[in-house]
């Protein structure tokens, strides 16, 4: 028993120490998507989009989709996941674990914590639900690389298509590895997009965003704002340039028309203090940032955010 309360300590004090750092990583992306991988790119939502000369790796998994493995055209409903978002994932299953056992400790005449030992047979049955939860994740996300169609390739260079941006800085460039042609205007769309979004997560301007953004990623952004609103700050995304830009992959599926672009920008991503104004995230300097962020047309219509990467 020594041993054992011994261990349960030491876990405690590395969890302790570890998990304001697992805060920091993911306070200090607070820009749009807060660095996340969020949304749905149709049927290749669980598919890598190809390499290019702005993003040479490889685009991180999905975080957050509405979109199901299987899935062949339109949206499914809602999923929730996420290590901390909504009501379900694994905070939201370790307090039910929580109630559950000191609910029985109740009815068998002890009081909220005794149903499983104390307060160290808690943090035991944590630390165990939490390494459960982490390999079975690491199972399914080995699972999902396994049967994961590739969609890369290249079209010969007389097929490429070419753009510099008109305002002296970046572009895009790339190849469409499909029918569906992307002209100028449509890069132009795009680099819009880049700078209107940022501005609107600014403004925090909920409806401004559901005009440049799918109902799934508006859903997402909500969120990201209220818990912004609950901490009791602000997110402040100014200075947005596009510095380069490449098209990975478009593609028709239906009457939809979809483009993922990979994009380097550079940005001042700063979190202030709702009372005071006061700076305590991120920095009021320039970064740079590459993401890989796709975009949706219904038949007719205005492209719109469909979904955000990382870049490995």
């Amino acid at each position: 028993m020594q041993r054992t309360g011994g261990l349960v300590k030491a876990m405690a004090v590395i969890i302790s120490l570890a998990l304001p750092t697992v805060l920091a990583v993911s306070a200090a992306d607070a820009r749009v998507g807060g660095g996340l991988s969020s949304g749905s790119r149709g049927s290749r939502t669980f598919s890598a989009p190809p390499s290019t000369s702005t993003a040479p790796g490889t685009a991180s998994p999905f975080n957050r989709t509405y979109t199901q493995p299987g899935y062949n055209g339109g949206y499914s409903a809602p999923a929730r996941g996420g290590f901390f978002n909504g009501r379900g994932g694994l905070l939201g299953g370790l307090a039910a674990g929580f109630l559950g056992a000191g609910l029985l400790g109740m009815l068998f005449g002890g009081g909220l914590f005794s149903g499983i030992g104390g307060f160290s047979s808690i943090l035991g049955l944590l630390l165990q639900i939490v390494l459960i939860v982490f390999l079975v994740r690491m199972a399914m996300a080995w699972w999902q690389r396994r049967n994961m169609p590739a969609y890369a390739g290249t079209v010969p260079p007389s097929d490429q298509q070419n753009f510099r941006s008109n305002m002296g800085f970046g572009g895009f460039g790339g190849t469409s590895t499909t029918p569906l042609q992307i002209l100028p205007a449509d890069y132009e769309a795009f680099e819009r997009l880049l700078g209107d979004i940022q501005a609107a997560w600014s403004n925090e301007d909920v409806g401004r965003i559901r005009l440049l953004a799918t109902p799934e990623m508006v859903s997402y952004f909500e969120r990201d704002l209220e818990q912004n609103r609950a901490r009791g700050v602000i997110n402040k995304v100014t200075g947005t340039k596009l510095l380069q830009g490449d098209l990975a992959e478009a593609w028709r599926e239906g009457d939809t028309d979809f483009a993922t672009v990979a994009m380097r920008f550079s940005l001042v991503d700063a979190t202030f203090d709702r009372a005071s104004g006061r700076l305590v995230e991120g920095s009021e300097q320039p970064q740079q940032v590459t993401e890989v962020w796709t975009f949706l047309r219904e038949r007719g219509g205005n492209w719109q955010l469909s979904a955000i990467q990382q870049t490995n």
